[in-house]
């Protein structure tokens, strides 16, 4: 325990010194004022087509810790991610968006792909708008919804976490007037697609969003290809509900291959709440149940074992959430967490403490950390400015 306080008295001291200089980089001037130093050095430099910016959002994102799993050995400090992402304009109609994991890549993917979270081109026209690319397959839960480092992985379903959601498609969307409502239609790879531009299946996922004072809806219809011709059937409701500070997530999803066997066969329930401290502390926990079969056609995990070996693996298993989970018991996963945002201006940096557990292993795990998004953009421009003085 000592050993703990230690860690985190170490990653406080981390925090400080980081805010300290996000702040410096968040004092920068205006967009307008910053293009007038540049374009003053450079006549050539173009920022603007049409009133659109052409500047790009560039960002590194991370997010380090440490982990401790009682009933267990486990333990050490790590990284959960480092993420390239750029958003930017072409022009008026035409923008573009990557999340690229910055580490080696070995795969199927043509290897360049594989740690590539999307890569899309986006047209919009009026009210529509049209995408194509490597995108995230659309499903209505907010749980699936979220970032991968605002996320933990402890914490999330058993879906979540096997579920392969960056796919190569197009897709298609309706924005209301207000962009308070939206339908999307997509298609995709399917994700049981291990060989792009071989194995010629494809999901195609009918998306709904609509958002009121006290409520948020994101609800999709999901075809998924499991074999040729043969579907995985899914309805995803996700829900989000707000009372000032208090917010409330209840995530249902149901899976089968025959809509008859859809209401138990194959789902999810998630219920978050989340409480709000000012802009600086949120409380927030998780309460999990997941159902299936052993008998199914389809998995998610791509490993098609008998439940024999579902068992066994999951003796051999280590880890905090089970390797499987079997139709003779129902899976509960459950945790709480606190997160702390140093930054009064934004929240680029972010401490966390979270722990989860489950009735499966019933092993608990601790996580500290610390999660910061490094503005490239807002950097260059402060050099910029220095170098112009």
């Amino acid at each position: 325990m000592k050993r703990l306080f230690t860690i985190l008295g170490a990653m406080v001291f981390m925090a400080g010194s980081a805010a300290c200089a996000q702040e410096v980089l968040s004092n920068v001037p205006s967009q307008t004022a910053v293009t007038e130093v540049v374009a003053s050095s450079s006549t050539d430099t173009v920022t603007t087509d049409d009133d659109v910016d052409l500047i790009p959002s560039i960002s590194l994102d991370s997010r380090f810790g440490y982990e401790h799993t009682f009933s267990g050995k486990a333990a050490g400090f790590g990284g959960d991610g480092f993420y390239l992402n750029i958003d930017g304009s072409i022009s008026k109609n035409f923008s573009y968006s990557l999340s690229q994991r910055l580490f080696s890549s070995s795969g199927e993917d043509d290897s360049v792909f594989d740690y590539t979270d999307w890569l899309t081109l986006s047209y919009d026209v009026g009210q529509f708008s049209f995408t194509a690319g490597k995108d995230v397959v659309k499903v209505g839960s907010f749980e699936y919804d979220a970032y991968d480092i605002d996320s933990y992985f402890d914490m999330n379903s058993m879906f979540y976490n096997s579920f392969s959601c960056y796919q190569w498609g197009i897709s298609a969307t309706w924005n209301g007037k207000e962009d308070d409502r939206s339908i999307s239609f997509q298609v995709t790879n399917s994700p049981f697609s291990y060989s792009p531009k071989w194995d010629n299946m494809y999901a195609y996922n009918l998306a709904f969003t609509r958002s009121w004072e006290h409520y948020e809806a994101l609800w999709s219809i999901n075809f998924f290809e499991y074999e040729r011709g043969e579907f995985v059937k899914c309805v995803a409701l996700g829900n989000m509900f707000y009372f000032g500070d208090f917010s409330l997530n209840i995530d249902w999803i149901t899976r089968a291959d025959d809509w008859k066997d859809a209401l138990d066969t194959d789902m999810t329930l998630n219920i978050a709440p989340s409480y709000n401290f000012g802009e600086s502390v949120r409380l927030f926990g998780k309460f999990g149940w997941e159902r299936t079969t052993d008998d199914l056609r389809y998995d998610f995990w791509g490993e098609y074992l008998s439940k024999e070996d579902k068992l066994l693996a999951n003796e051999e298993n280590e880890a905090v959430m089970p390797a499987f989970i079997t139709s003779d018991k129902d899976y509960l996963f459950y945790g709480a967490g606190l997160e702390y945002f140093p930054l009064k201006e934004n929240k680029s940096i972010r401490l966390h403490a979270i722990w989860a557990s489950n009735n499966y292993t019933k092993r608990h795990v601790l996580n500290v950390g610390l999660t910061w998004k490094f503005d490239l953009v807002n950097a260059f421009r402060y050099i910029a400015r220095k170098a112009t003085r």
